[in-house]
């Protein structure tokens, strides 16, 4: 009679010695997820965001901007290769700086040889996150594209949803489906990427009729005008007013739809283009928005929104992305997650090469030693406005040395060096006042007739006007001290030589055969 009260002791005895650790467990911050989109060859000043007489009308992304931060300085670093979007890639990917990638000309010097061990996916990898990885192939750091633990990568440039950014979208409606269903419960980060607006930009029948534009073939006729094309761009010119360094680059000269010709037609054809492209890509983002939250995700999510670099279709007179005006140099950049006030904005002064110390800040994870990016963290909380004082910027794929710029403040001086010292041009611009980087050619009545934008007076490039002479000495000053700091292997035709050898040039046709991704 007295066996009852025994093994309920025994009972009580073994449930309290059962270990807690489902508890302990529910006690452990939980970490953060992340959702890195970017997209292929996108102006910042495409979206309103960043240009609210943009007609591209992106309805998830004003939302992200207006739940996040938006950054209006932020870009990236430039390219030694007409594919400017290789080097930007790499940037990303590891946290170097330009003159530091192992596709660099001085690579040996400036390059660690475990570099990939050092990327997004091997650090996320070895602290324990699920990586995923969608986008285009091609023109990246694939030693790096390949250690994501899942990889759905293919370039869809084409205008049907099997062909075209809603295939990027099924992959990872897929992959967090695959997450819900097998309860996945391990913190992710998810490279969300697209092929597009990069050319051929075959945009989608309803989208491109809603943006007046034709997927134009016949090289021997601009395009047919339509009122609903988007208008010319602010600071749009018919050519540029002389020659850039890479006139023959793919992007220049043999764009389908666009080719050589700059007429408006052409033009606001193929921005008609671009923005029916982009917003396609805006429709995937909501689909995948909308599959986090209905998974209860989205509130424990980072997500950052960016391209490899910005575009000119037009802007300048130019079409392509081998230059360093804002509209090409800068790229856009959104970030919305826990701690990131929403509706705000702030310059921050940030590269592309900071997305690696910023995601690793803000997983609590240490950014590996061969990282040289910033994090952009104390930017996105509100701490700080900046996160560096000077953003320097380089093209060197065409002939060389090629352009340079510097920014500090409100000031930004652009360099061009090209086509064997034959052309040598210096422009200098208050970004503040001049935010359009208007030259003297966009004072033409016959150009102000047709765009219908005419700049203010002093709204041109400063470099010989004798009233900032000393800003400009300032500036060229600086932009030395930068190439110094990056290692950049040229000097200017007004910099000491430093004693440096230039690196040799690639093998004839190389850089064209690159630029074609």
């Amino acid at each position: 009679m007295h066996r009852r009260p025994f093994l309920f002791t025994l009972a009580l005895s073994l449930l309290l010695s059962v270990p807690a650790a489902p508890a302990a467990a529910a006690d452990e911050p939980r970490r953060p997820n992340f959702l890195f989109i970017i997209v292929d060859d996108q102006s910042p000043f495409d979206l309103k965001a960043y240009n609210p007489k943009s007609a591209l009308h992106t309805p998830h992304l004003d939302r992200l901007a207006a739940r996040g931060m938006v950054l209006d300085g932020a870009y990236h670093m430039g390219s030694f290769s007409g594919a400017v979007c290789t080097p930007s890639r790499h940037m990303i990917m590891s946290g170097r700086s330009v003159w530091h990638l192992p596709i660099g000309p001085h690579a040996g010097a400036h390059c660690p040889p475990d570099l990939p061990q050092g990327t997004i996916p091997a650090v996320f990898n070895r602290a324990g996150y699920d990586t995923m990885r969608t986008c285009k192939l091609g023109n990246s750091y694939e030693a790096a594209n390949q250690l994501f633990t899942v990889r759905k990568d293919a370039s869809k440039r084409g205008g049907t949803d099997e062909t075209g950014s809603a295939w990027h979208g099924e992959q990872v409606l897929a992959y967090l489906k695959n997450r819900a269903a097998t309860q996945d419960r391990d913190p992710f980060l998810i490279h969300f990427g697209f092929s597009h607006p990069h050319d051929t930009r075959d945009g989608k029948s309803d989208l491109l009729a809603k943006y007046g534009a034709t997927n134009h073939t016949d090289r021997a006729a601009p395009p047919p005008a339509h009122p609903r094309q988007p208008a010319l761009p602010e600071n749009y010119l018919p050519a540029h007013p002389f020659s850039h360094g890479h006139d023959d680059v793919r992007d220049e000269v043999a764009v389908s739809g666009v080719w050589a010709r700059r007429d408006e037609r052409t033009i606001r054809n193929e921005i008609g283009r671009q923005f029916a492209c982009s917003e396609a890509i805006d429709v995937e983002i909501g689909r995948v928005l909308a599959e986090l939250g209905a998974m209860g995700e989205l509130d424990h999510t980072y997500i950052f929104y960016t391209a490899d670099h910005g575009m000119a279709i037009g802007r300048h007179g130019l079409q392509g992305k081998q230059n360093l005006y804002e509209h090409t140099w800068r790229v856009p950049f959104i970030a919305q997650g826990p701690g990131i006030e929403p509706g705000t904005r702030a310059v921050a002064n940030a590269y592309l090469g900071d997305v690696l110390a910023t995601l690793c800040d803000f997983a609590g994870i240490a950014a590996p030693a061969s990282n040289e990016g910033l994090s952009l963290r104390p930017v996105l909380e509100g701490k700080k406005p900046v996160i560096r004082d000077t953003v320097y910027g380089v093209y060197s794929g065409g002939t060389k040395p090629g352009m340079r710029a510097v920014k500090h403040g409100d000031w930004k001086l652009v360099k061009f060096d090209v086509m064997g010292g034959t052309v040598r041009e210096t422009q200098l611009f208050n970004l503040r006042e001049n935010p359009h980087e208007f030259l003297e050619q966009h004072h033409s009545p016959a150009l102000v007739a047709l765009t219908g934008v005419k700049p203010a007076a002093h709204q041109r490039n400063l470099a010989t006007d004798p009233r900032h002479a000393a800003k400009l000495a300032e500036m060229e000053t600086l932009l030395l001290a930068e190439m110094r700091r990056l290692h950049d292997p040229w000097r200017l035709w007004n910099q000491p030589s430093d004693g440096l050898t230039p690196p040799p040039e690639p093998p004839a046709g190389a850089a064209k055969k690159k630029a074609k991704n």
